[in-house]
């Protein structure tokens, strides 16, 4: 092995603990140049009965204020624990938030929270392994109102001969965006971002960020070599990601965390396969309750789907599975 996984939570946030690669990173992913970037706590208890959390970084670019955080396999609860994470970035701006002062009846005034000095929040997760069924590179959320949702999913509306109809609604829907009444654009300007690295390099698009995911991708491999990365050394950031996970300054403590993350890994691996397989075999048994005689067909299926969406080929799928290449271009 000639480099560490950039993906362990460690060499991960061994690289991003210098601020010019965070930077770099960050500008190749949004497409932007940051002139200043302020790097922020990353560890951090909200209450008393909290746990304390931890970011893998946290940084403020200008008017917004920034999170990075890896997910290195697949969590059910990265949903909601990316939310809270979330809305933690926004909660933490208390920390130095200026007070400005009311005034109050008899000559007397009240300190309270400028909260007009909030900023949005970005928040972009990398997922080494899930891709939360989406087949893009990454999908981004932000809050808006309920009437792009039900505008959107009006099935009734959507017809050619509603042509009119639907102009109006749009137009109803920009109308609500665009208020930018006491700031209510605010809401849009916070995004939580997923980023899916199984995606990012089975669909090669071009961009800037591409090199980032594909360097990380190798690393995953333990008999990785020293050519493999040839192709990063003309650039001076990833000359200093490489310096920085190159295993050539490994002591034995380092060999023995990437054993033990493998370890727990398989683990975490094999108590989610139970559930993966009695959910299987359950599912097999309720097609055959309701006289589906394809129960194999069933678990094929399944497979499949957890084979593509890890960019197996077709042709390995096929072999595998005993599906046709229609049947597994549906999934």
């Amino acid at each position: 092995m000639y480099l560490a996984p950039l993906n362990y939570d460690r060499y991960f946030k061994k690289v991003f603990s210098d601020t010019r690669i965070a930077q770099r990173f960050l500008e190749d992913f949004f497409d932007i140049k940051i002139d200043e970037l302020e790097e922020l706590p990353t560890k951090r208890k909200i209450t008393d009965d909290a746990s304390a959390v931890e970011f893998d970084y946290r940084c403020r670019i200008g008017g917004n204020f920034v999170i990075i955080d890896m997910q290195q396999w697949f969590k059910t609860d990265i949903v909601k624990r990316f939310y809270m994470y979330h809305s933690m970035n926004t909660v933490l701006q208390l920390e130095k938030m200026p007070d400005k002062s009311i005034d109050l009846e008899e000559n007397k005034k009240k300190d309270i929270k400028d909260y007009d000095k909030l900023v949005p929040v970005i928040t972009l997760i990398w997922l080494a392994d899930d891709d939360l069924n989406f087949t893009d590179d990454f999908v981004s959320f932000t809050m808006t109102s309920e009437t792009v949702h039900d505008f959107l999913r009006n099935k009734n509306l959507w017809r050619e001969e509603n042509m009119l109809e639907l102009l109006a609604e749009r137009a109803k829907c920009l109308g609500i965006i665009d208020n930018r009444t006491r700031k209510l654009d605010f809401l849009q300007k916070n995004k939580l971002i997923y980023a899916f690295q199984p995606n990012i390099i089975r669909n090669k698009k071009f961009s800037k960020y591409l090199p980032w995911f594909e360097l990380a991708d190798k690393t995953r491999n333990k008999l990785n070599e020293k050519g493999w990365f040839d192709e990063y050394l003309k650039d001076q950031i990833f000359v200093e990601i490489i310096k920085r996970i190159n295993t050539e300054t490994f002591v034995q403590a380092d060999w023995e965390y990437i054993d033990d993350y493998e370890n727990y890994r398989e683990k975490v691996r094999r108590f989610e396969q139970v559930f993966i397989e009695e959910g299987i075999e359950k599912g097999i048994e309720k097609g055959i309750e309701k006289g589906i005689p394809q129960g194999e067909l069933i678990k094929a299926r399944i497979i499949a789907k957890k084979m593509k969406g890890k960019g197996e080929p077709i042709d390995k799928i096929v072999e595998y599975t005993g599906l046709s290449i229609e049947d597994i271009e549906k999934l």
